[in-house]
């Protein structure tokens, strides 16, 4: 059937693109403003999803002790917990460097096809030792794909 996600502290969310990248609306709970019991929010959510997406000044705002808490009922419930921004000792982090677009003309004209950008992972464990990887967005039908360095078509020689 699916796992059920929330994400809540990203009002900025743009559904239609997540609902054209295959994400299933109806198994998201949205919480786009927590107010000032985020933490009972954070904690409600993570008791009732298997995903919990946390935007990025929400997470910013997450005292060490009280993401250490959250990381115990997290790992207690078999849940995943998602921060769009630094937490307090993740056990992985992703980060996304060297945008580059795709489409634009040399005059400026055109239309923008797709972007390229490395991504790192790092984190602690069998994660321990950073690891990057070019990635093109959107990819190949629209999904995310890997990024291929664009290889030259050298004429065939005849004779």
């Amino acid at each position: 059937d699916g796992s059920w996600a929330a994400v809540t502290g990203l009002p900025e969310l743009g559904l239609a693109a997540a609902a054209e990248l295959g994400v299933d609306l109806e198994r998201v709970a949205l919480v786009p403003n927590p107010g000032a019991e985020s933490v009972a929010v954070v904690s409600a959510l993570v008791d009732g999803f298997d995903l919990v997406v946390l935007g990025r000044s929400l997470a910013g705002s997450v005292r060490p002790q009280l993401a250490r808490r959250l990381a115990g009922r997290v790992r207690n419930r078999g849940s995943v917990l998602l921060a769009a921004g630094s937490w307090p000792d993740a056990d992985l982090e992703l980060s996304v460097s060297g945008r580059r677009w795709h489409g634009l003309g040399e005059d400026g004209h055109g239309h923008l096809r797709y972007r390229e950008v490395l991504a790192t992972s790092r984190g602690r464990g069998a994660a321990a030792r950073p690891r990057s990887a070019p990635l093109r967005l959107p990819g190949v039908g629209g999904a995310l794909g890997t990024a291929v360095a664009e290889v030259p078509v050298l004429p065939a020689r005849v004779g």
